[in-house]
């Protein structure tokens, strides 16, 4: 698990980003993406999925809901920045929007 904690920089970063290619780096301290819905409900029950996967992952994502939109940044607190625990939490939350 300590790898998982170790801040990404650079390159590394750059190329572990080439992966979720929607997700924004931001300055190299988190992540962030918004998610699309159609109404409020449908947002609100993808809130909900999020918090179970966040749970189950014990890295817990900053989650802002609105209507018809979900924002959502990771970054690991104590690292400093995003480490390889944010891109798995990422790449989870895009695998529950696509349904999976």
């Amino acid at each position: 698990m300590a790898g998982a904690r170790a801040r990404l920089t650079g390159d590394e970063l750059r190329r572990r980003a080439q992966a979720l290619p929607e997700w924004r780096v931001q300055g190299e301290q988190r992540l962030s993406k918004t998610f699309p819905f159609p109404d409020f409900a449908t947002a609100l029950a993808f809130v909900d999925r999020i918090g179970a996967e966040a749970e189950r992952q014990g890295h817990h994502p900053d989650i802002h809901l609105s209507w018809g939109r979900v924002d959502v940044e990771t970054s690991t607190h104590d690292a400093g920045g995003i480490t390889e625990s944010d891109f798995a939490l990422a790449g989870a939350i895009d695998r529950l929007f696509a349904g999976g």
